[in-house]
Parts: structure tokens; sequence; C-alpha cells
């Protein structure tokens, strides 16, 4: 067995293979190491164990795996082999478990009931699913009774049944009346849990021929209504108290099982006259704190999460002022299996020893048993390294045949519990996942951690050395990680060099080298002192710093731990921070922050701001406020309001402004009334009926407003009708059943008078005649329930006070609550444009099945398959959304040659609707990138090697390679071009024949069907001939005469003198105007999109061919690599946040969405089950 780890947990990360792994051997998440490795199936995503479907709906169940090889699927329904083939109604999603049973074509679910399970296979064993049970779901209609009227006496209690019919699952009950409004109920009057409704006493007001029960059956989305029951209460003689007796239970005691994890619910219903208050206690014991609450006026005791110590005698005891009565309901709680040690997948090596242990408690407790493969155990192949103890399975020197996968299975008379556990045998000689050559930067004198991520079975043994011969690394200065890390705890300048693991075991060897460079410290050599500045003067601070010269330092400065103001006053220079025209509010701590990629310093001072000397000057101040207000000309709307203005304070008074304040509805806040010219001193003001007004003036001026004049006396002005009703009124529901009617309720002084109230009236469009109204105060909500989902209402709200109404008010039309819609797109066809390009057209679906405003519709669509490479990989979806009602849409950035899939969706403001079947397209060839690299290598005298590497997008299918090179002269002359055509299966080829001591140009491309792609040049030289070069220098050269090197030396000369003389007339005479000959010169590839349809102009894969400059190099390793393109998505569709105008023109941008891969695990679920398929495995 492997030792546990040293290093942290934080740096433990790539640690476990495809979910939790609890054995010898630890497989790193390495995406290439993984795609090499064998591993048996892991169920990854399967449906509920209790599957209630939609009978108008296609059944979808759910079965997802992974392994390597990929597993294959196979379904059984109750127990035998369910033969998908043989049923046209059901299929099988490409490369997955899921069965889709088609019942919207005719099909019925009730076929399809039963018990499914599903087996994910491959040559390392087979996981299974759990028993998923298929019911459909079922709102059967009420019978017809005939309802007899109840006639009840005032005081008596009585209880009206709703007996609703027996649904799939059970029905959610409420009593409504004929206006669809919910019943009021209280402390007297309540639901039971039953959905009977209970009266302790009847009042006369309880008297009303329209008590109605309804069943809502939430998975088809229909409501029930019983027949209306009438109830009539009389007094034919006087009211007597009554002592508390229960209506149920019945009897003084009963019992209660439940199961752990559940809600437990206790219910007491008392009848009396007065209504009897219900109270619980639990008897020797508390009521567990956090998780008891009392509901429906405390008759309903609830307790949430109950466990086994929740069992005991719970009482609930009826009191009144003439006594009491009361209940004992002993609970029992049972509990379904639950884990407490799940079996884990368990990877080994061979010859390794291993355990998996399932361990699961219960009430009662749970049987234990085991499978192989999906097998019994008992009757599955024996294999000898395999013992079976009890709950736990012993591994004994396995072998790589010992591979499978294991179910654990746990189970009494209220569930089972499910899991797989995969034991993987491998054998795998070391590998080294870190980079080679990867360097690693540290600061001296801090720790150093070079990584060795590895990987093999057995586990490998790694040494460190330093150098390529060096000796290997002991003693306390290292610390040897067993991940392979080596830590350097104090790393010195000397610690710099290379770095080489070694990781063995018995089936090989590999290595691997890691460079280490130890920089210098960050330090501030000289730091910002404490300063103190007058107010207005000019203060600086400096910070200079000393580094490694090979890491470039940043400084940044802050004031009190935060941004310097954004102020043209802050000047900061390469060492220091400059502010001008200091003043108070520059005051503070100033930080001087260096940052490298390595390290951070820092150092603070303290800046104090004092006042300047004072300077005489003419003091110009804000107005003095107004006096002595006064108000005439009292009328019911208006008033005149007049005062005598302050000293101005050398400063002229520019305008007034009037405040007043509402002593009525808001005392002590005051708001804007008006304002006059600083000239007047009288204002005639309008005024509101029923306010009580206060009035105040604030003078203005240049410098500023002055303080606020005394109010002036107040002012009641007489009530009245409303002059104006609630403003923004708006229907919207929020659910499908209702419409949340709203408004903008009236400010206080809007009211004109004293009982402020609203008449909301509704009525459906075009269906009734007449409007049902209600009248409520301090509301600005009224919800109408009961509604047809997403109709036109006519809505209307009126304001009200006790001297009578406002003017009729305008009607708006609102809309009840919206639902997903119902149905997807139909004929969805798919146009290929180009290699890049799609146009997708879809038939709009109709308007009465989207069930809510009409969004837009959004297409799903994915690559599938690159048909070059014929390889899958990962799906990415991409989503585009188009506003309106359009039927059509551009697919843009699509990879040529590969294989595509798409859907579309109708949306609304609820949601999206049901996709469309999935489409599949495949988009044509186009030219390939660029090679991926280009070598040349081995120059001889007359020849050169090319290696090249294959383009990283192929774009279809490569015909062949085309090679063009010339010669270049000393003077950067290209000679003759010659070109060349090559088979595209060929990676290398050597140049004969060529001139020694010439450099060559070379140009390389892949060419497809529709033709070549971009191509990257290389330049190399031949190698001189050093007979010829000794023949040469025999020869006179004329560079080494005399009259030669004198005529070069004049020219030189006037050259010098004429550079001399431009310099001066530019620097005298301006600039050049090279920016009229930039924009001139415009970039030729910058091309505008089309607007006479919002489209891109044409696509073209192609890019520009750009000659090399002049002394422009390749890097060293004579490889040029093509950068990936950036290709967006615009003006096609819309991703998070983008839009399309309604006219379909986009106006956001693109975003691509990834679906969420289901969490592995151990595929179990503790959730128990009412059906008794589901209370056992097997």
């Amino acid at each position: 067995m492997m030792k546990k780890r040293s290093i942290s947990a934080s740096k433990a990360s790539l640690v476990l293979f495809l979910c939790q792994v609890i054995s010898a051997l630890d497989v790193p998440l390495d995406s290439k190491l993984l795609e090499e490795l064998s591993q048996p199936p892991t169920i990854t995503q399967q449906s509920p164990k209790d599957y209630i479907v939609d009978p108008r709906e296609n059944i979808v169940i759910q079965c997802e795996a992974k392994g390597k090889p990929p597993p294959s699927f196979s379904w059984t329904r109750n127990g035998t082999h369910f033969d998908i083939d043989k049923d046209a109604q059901v299929t099988m999603k490409p490369n997955s478990g899921t069965l889709v049973i088609n019942i919207m074509n005719g099909g019925k679910a009730e076929v399809y009931e039963g018990v499914y399970q599903c087996t994910a296979r491959n040559e390392r064993g087979a996981a299974i699913s759990n028993n998923i049970v298929i019911r459909s779901s079922r709102s059967p209609l009420w019978t017809k009774e005939k309802l007899e009227p109840n006639h009840v006496q005032e005081g008596d209690s009585l209880v009206l049944h709703c007996r609703p019919p027996v649904g799939l699952p059970p029905p959610i009950i409420f009593w409504m009346d004929n206006a669809f409004q919910r019943l009021p109920q209280s402390e007297r009057v309540s639901q039971g849990l039953n959905g009977d409704l209970y009266f302790s006493n009847v009042q006369p007001e309880d008297t009303r021929e329209d008590y109605i029960c309804y069943a809502r059956f939430n998975h088809t989305q229909t409501i029930q209504q019983k027949q209306p029951i009438s109830v009539k209460v009389f007094s034919t003689k006087p009211v007597t108290e009554k002592q508390p007796i229960l209506l149920t239970p019945t009897g003084s005691t009963s019992t209660k099982v439940e199961l752990r994890g559940n809600v437990l619910l206790l219910e007491c219903i008392a009848a009396g006259l007065p209504t009897p208050v219900i109270r619980w206690i639990k008897e020797g014991g508390e009521l567990p704190a956090n998780r008891t609450f009392f509901e429906n006026f405390k008759k309903t005791l609830k307790i949430i999460d109950v466990s086994e110590a929740d069992s005991g005698n719970y009482k609930c005891v009826a009191r009144n002022i003439l006594g009491s009565v009361h209940h004992v309901i002993s609970v029992t709680v049972k509990a379904a299996p639950y884990w407490i040690t799940a079996p884990r997948n368990l990877v080994l090596s061979p010859g390794e020893d291993g355990t998996l242990i399932c361990r699961a408690n219960g009430n009662p407790k749970p049987n234990i048993s085991w499978l192989a493969n999906g097998v019994p155990i008992a009757i599955a192949p024996e294999d000898p390294s395999r013992k079976v103890d009890g709950d736990t399975i012993i591994f004994s020197h396995v072998q790589e045949r010992s591979s499978a996968v294991y179910q654990c299975n746990a189970s009494n008379e209220y569930g089972y519990l499910l899991a797989n556990a995969f034991v993987n045998v491998l054998a795998e000689p070391p590998r080294i996942l870190t980079p080679a050559n990867k360097l690693y930067q540290v600061i001296a004198d801090s720790p150093a951690l070079l990584d060795c991520a590895y990987f093999g079975s057995p586990k490998p043994e790694v040494e460190w050395f330093k150098g390529v011969k060096g000796s290997i690394l002991r003693g306390n200065e290292y610390i040897f990680h067993d991940n392979g890390t080596l830590e350097i705890p104090v790393a010195q300048k000397d610690s710099t060099g290379t770095y080489t693991c070694v990781a063995r075991n018995e089936l090989g060897k590999i290595q691997n080298e890691v460079q280490l460079e130890v920089k210098d410290p960050t330090m501030i050599i000289k730091q910002p002192e404490y300063k103190v500045i007058q107010r207005y003067g000019q203060v600086s601070f400096e910070c200079i710093i000393k580094h490694d010269s090979t890491l470039l330092p940043t400084v940044m400065w802050l004031k009190d731990n935060d941004e310097l103001p954004d102020d043209e006053r802050f000047l900061v220079g390469k060492d220091n921070l400059t502010i001008m025209n200091v003043t108070d509010k520059d005051d503070g701590t100033y930080t001087c922050i260096v940052n490298t990629t390595l390290d951070s310093v820092s150092a603070s001072a303290v800046l104090t701001v004092v006042a300047a000397p004072p300077t005489p000057a003419i003091i110009y101040a804000r107005p003095n406020p107004p006096f002595d207000l006064e108000l005439t000309g009292q009328l019911e709307r208006s008033v005149e309001l007049s005062w005598i203005p302050g000293d101005e304070n050398n400063s002229p008074i520019t305008n007034f402004v009037i405040e007043y304040e509402d002593g009525l509805h808001e005392p002590g806040v005051w708001h804007y009334q008006t304002e006059v010219p600083g000239t007047q001193t009288t204002v005639q003001l309008k005024l509101s009926p029923y306010v009580n007004y206060s009035f105040r003036v604030i003078a203005v001026n240049e410098i500023g407003r002055s303080q606020p004049s005394e109010p002036s006396e107040q002012y009641l002005t007489k009530s009245a009708n409303p002059d104006e009703n609630p403003s923004n009124v708006q229907g919207i529901g929020s659910e499908p059943d209702n419409l949340v009617i709203t408004w903008e309720s009236l400010k206080g002084f809007q009211s004109n008078g004293p009982g402020l109230q609203y008449k909301v009236s509704w009525r459906q469009k075009d269906v009734d005649d007449e409007w049902t109204s209600v009248i409520v105060a301090n509301v600005s909500k009224y919800i109408v329930s009961g509604t047809p989902t997403f109709v036109p209402y006519e809505i209307k709200v009126q304001a009200l006070n006790d001297l009578g109404y406002a003017p009729e008010p305008s009607e708006v039309i609102g809309h009840s609550g919206e639902d997903l819609p119902m149905v997807a797109p139909g004929n969805v066809q798919v146009h290929v444009i180009n290699s890049t390009l799609a146009k997708v057209h879809w038939d709009p679906v109709p308007l009465k099945t989207v069930r809510g405003h009409l969004q837009g519709y959004k297409v799903y669509y994915w690559k599938v398959q690159n048909l070059s490479r014929r390889s899958r990989r990962h799906v990415e979806k991409k989503i585009l959304t188009f506003r309106g009602n359009k039927t059509f849409g551009m697919l843009p950035g699509l990879e040529p040659y590969s294989s595509y899939k798409l859907n579309v969706r109708v949306v609304n403001g609820k949601g999206e609707g049901p996709a469309s079947p999935d489409k599949v397209f495949k988009t044509p060839e186009g030219v390939p990138s660029s090679p991926s690299f280009l070598k040349i290598t081995n120059p001889t005298l007359d020849s050169l090697t090319l290696e090249w590497g294959s383009p990283t997008h192929p774009n279809g299918v490569l015909t062949s390679y085309i090679l063009k090179f010339q010669p270049i002269n000393n003077t950067h002359e290209l000679g003759p071009l010659v070109e060349i055509r090559i088979p595209a299966n060929e990676s290398s080829l050597i140049l004969k024949n060529l001139n020694y001591s010439t450099r060559y140009k070379f140009y390389f491309n892949a060419q497809t069907s529709v033709g070549s792609g971009s191509q990257i040049t290389e330049e190399a030289v031949t190698i001189m001939d050093e007979g010829k070069m000794a023949m040469a220098s025999r020869q006179v050269d004329i560079a080494t005469q005399g009259w030669f090197i004198g005529l070069m030396c004049a020219v030189a000369l006037l050259i010098l003198i004429l550079l001399i003389v431009c310099f001066i007339r530019r620097n005298k005479g301006g600039k050049y105007p090279v920016k009229e000959k930039e924009d001139a010169h415009a970039d030729p590839e910058i091309q505008p999109m089309k607007e006479d349809d919002g489209t891109f102009g044409e696509y073209s894969d192609a890019e520009d061919h750009k000659p090399l400059k002049k002394g422009s190099r390749t890097p060293s390793d004579r490889t040029v690599k093509k950068e990936d393109s950036d290709d967006s998505l615009v003006d096609y569709g819309e991703g998070v946040n983008g839009q399309f105008n309604e006219d379909g023109s986009f106006i956001g941008q693109y975003s691509g969405k990834k679906e969420k891969e289901p969490a592995e695990g151990n595929e179990s679920s503790e959730a128990p089950s009412p059906v008794n398929a589901m209370n056992s495995f097997v």
C-alpha cells in the first residue's frame, strides 16, 4: 500500500481517478492520461427511482455512463430483457443508454408502466442503475354526488368533507368560492391535512352556498372542482358555550409511523365555544429546537428532518374557558437504509491488496448483499483473489483479470440503496506529467517547489538530481513530497540550475528536467518620509527601489489604502509622487507599492496639511434667511405668501426657493413648491385639498443657499373628491392561474380627503360583459386567483375617499400568468451556405400554444464530429436567440468539414418550450490552416532537409503540399521561384542540386480540394565550399585598394553633412504630415458589413500573404506557428446579454454555453419510495 501524502490537501487536488478512489494507487486527473487508461463503466446519470411521467409527453428514462472503452447499454423491464429493437415507439439515444418512448405519436404511457433497470458494460465490467419504477400520472374526475344543504345551529361544530379523487401523485387541496377567492381561515375555521374544512363553531356569517373544494394535480397541470356545498346557519335557541371536543383525531390515543429524514406532521382540530386554543407537548422530553414549527393556527405540529430520537408520545391539548380535552399520538420513527460507509472505487496494481466496504444503517437494520457485474456474487464467476466477508470484500494479490464492477445493495422494508464501485487493476510503466524544461523562478531566501507529477502502476519511486550528471539529492536542505514534488525550503542564488527527476518501477524508467532561477529580492532603498505642508503648497514623496535586473517592477501609489484621486494635481514620476496646490482633503497616508511577478514590497508616509497664513479679503457669504413670512388671501385652492429678504452678504440674491410641509400626512418633511426671482418677495401658491400647509423660504446667491426661514403659520385646506387615479396600473400574472393587478398608490396630499381607498375592477377581454370589482385600502396590489392561463383582461383602478370617487379611470390591458410553451417549432430545415455559415428555417408555433408573450426562438447547435479526423470531442453547445416571430436565422463561426446537430425552441416570458427533434447537417470542406511548423536541417554544399507538421485545422482532406523557394543574393534581391508539389502523406523532403553558400527563402502551404491554405515561410543557407574560398582569397580584393577606400570615405562624409542639414530643418519646420499619408493608405482588410440585410459580406478562410520584412528572423528552433483565429459570432444571434431587434437583426454579443456534465458518484439514492417494487432492489 502507498504511504499517505505528506503534501498539504490544497496541493493534492490532482488526486482521485474518476471520483473517490481509496486504493494504493492515485491517478492524476490529466486529460491525456485518462484517455489512455482503461476504466470499468461508471453510471453518471439516471432517472429517479419513483418516476411519475406525464401521459401526454414522451417518456425519457435516463441512463448515462462512461468508461474506457466506451460502454454499451442494455435494459430489463420487470426483471426480463427489454428488446427495444422490437418496439417501434422506443429508441435509445446515440452513445447513451437513455431511452425515449414516443408517446406523442400514438403511444400510451400506461402500456409502458413497470420496473426498468439499465446495465452499462465494457470489457472491464458492468455497472447497473437503480430499479426505476415508471408510473403514469393520473388526474381523475370527481365522482358525481348529490350534496344536501347543511343546516347547522349557531355555535355547533361542522365538517365539510372534500374526499378528492385518488390521483397520482396526490392532489393539492384548497377551498374557494364562486368568485375564485380563497375562503378565509382562522383559529375557528381551517382546512385539515386530509382536505376537509373544519368549523370549531359556526357563526351566522358562515351561511353561504359556494363552499367549493378544488383539487390541483400539478403533474398534469389540471384542477378538478367539487360541487358547491351549501351551509345555512340558524339560531332557533339561545347560543350556549361548549367544552372542547376533538374533531380529528378521534379517541384519546393514536399511532403514527414516519421515516427518518422526512417531515413529521401531527394534527389536532377541536370543536367548542369559545374557539379552543391548541397546545403541543412531548411527554418526557422537549420539542426539538430549530426543527419544530406550528402551522394552521397551531393545529398542526411540524417537525422537519426527523430521526429515531424524535420517537415518543406527543400530546395535543385543546382548551377554552369551560375545560380541556387532549389526545396522545404515539410516534415511531423508522428508517429506510442510509449510508454509513458507501463502497468507493478501487484502483490497484497487479499483486496488490485492497478492500471494498459497504456499511449502511436503518430501522429495521438493512440486509447487505453483493453483486459482481450485475450478477449476485454467489453465482458470479469465481475470482481467487476475492473473498466476501459480510459487508466487506477483501482482495488479495489481484491480477488484471480481477477488474470488475461490484454492486452493494442495502435494503429493508422501507427502501433500498444501491452503489456501484469498480476494482480496476492497472499495469503501467512510469510517466512524468510535468512539462519538460519547465522554468521555476523564486526570490532568494524563499521556498522553491519543483514539480514532478508522475503516474505508473505499480507506483514508481522518484529520485531527484541536480545537473545532468549530478549525484542524488539527500539531506535536511531538501523535502521530498510523496507526489514527486521537490521542496527547497530556503532557496539561495547557488540553487539556480537544472534539476532532474527520475521515476522508475518494474515496468520501466523515465526522467524529466526542470529549470530553477533564484532572483534578488526587490527593496525600497529610499522610503517616503513624513511631511507637513501648508495649504496650497507643493509636496513630494520619494520611493527609490532596487530590484533584480531580470524582473520588471511596477510602482503604484495609494492614498489611505485606496487609489489616488483622479486629479491632475497628483503627478506620479519614476521615483516619486508630487502633489501640487495641496488642499485639506489631501491629508492622509500615502503608500508606495512595488510589484514584480515574484514579490511585492511597500512603504508608507503621512502627509499633514496645515492652514496657510490668513490674508485680508472681502468676505462673500451665503445670504441670511428671509423672515416675517405672512399668508394672505386664503382660498380653497390657493394662498398668497410674502416675506422680507435677509442680508445679501456682498453677493446679490438671485432667486428664492419656496418649500412646504404637510403637517397632516408627512409632518417634519419639507417638499419643493416653487421658486421666484430674487427681486420678488410675494408669490401666489396653488394648493391641494385636505393638506395642513406650512411654508418656508430659502434665499440663493452665487455663494450658496441660506438657512431656511422660520415656518409660516399653518393653513388647512378643505377635503374634496380625489382629483386623480393611481398611475402605472398593470396586470401581470405571477402564476399560470392568477392575475396580479398593481398600481402606484396616491401620495398623502393626493388623497384630497380622509378614508383613501381603491376600487379594483377587472373583466376578461371579449368574454365577460360585467366587471368584477373589489375595494381595498393601504395596498398597491391585488391578486385574482383561478384565472385561465395567459388571457387578456381589461383592468381599471379608481381612487375614492369619504367624500366620493375620483374621475372614471382609463382601462388598461393586462394578461393572466404565463406558462411554458406547449409545442416545439416544426419543419426545421438547414441550408449550408459555405464551410463556416449555415441558415436555419423553421415554422412558427401557433400563438395559442405559446401560452405567454412570444419572446422569440432559441437555436441550440453543437459540433458532433470532425469529418477529417473521425474523432469526437466534448460537446460544447452554442445558443443563438432570435427575437420576435422570426422563422430563420444564421449560424456563423462553423468549422469546415464537420458534422453538427441543432434544435429550435420557442421562448416566452416563463421560459423555453420543448426542443424540436435534433437536425443533423454537415459543413463542406474549406482551405486548411498553415502547416503547424517548418524546420530546415542538415545543410550541406548543395542540399537542405525540410521537415513539417500537418495543419492544426485541415478543414477537409489534404490533397498535397506546395513548396516554393527562391535564392536571395547579398542585396536581398529574390531570384527565380521554383515550385514543387508534395504528396499529402509526406512529412519531410531533401532538396538537392542547390547552390553552395546561398541563402534560400521557402514558402510552404497545404491544399485541400477547395484550394490552398495560408503559408509559412523560412530561410536557410547552404554550406560554403572551402576550396573556392581559398582560391578567392588569392585574388585581388578591390576593397583593400587605397583609391577605393578614399572614395568611400568622401561619399560617407557627404551623406553625413546631408543628414545634419535635414535634422536642423526638421527641428525648425515642425512635423512631417505622416498622419495624412497613413489615412490615405487605410487597411484594405477592413471590410464593412452589408447594410441591406444585416449579414456579413463574403467569407474567406485564407489570410493575406505579406512579404518578409528585411532583417526579420524566425525563431531559433526554425519553427513557425500560425496563431489561432479570433473569429467571433456577431450580428447573428445573442448569448447571455445579446439581443435582436424586432426584424431579427443582432444588437448584442454571442455567448456559448457548455452543458453541465452530471457529477460522478456512487449512484446511490436515499429517498424511500411508497411503491413495493422500489423498497427492495431484487
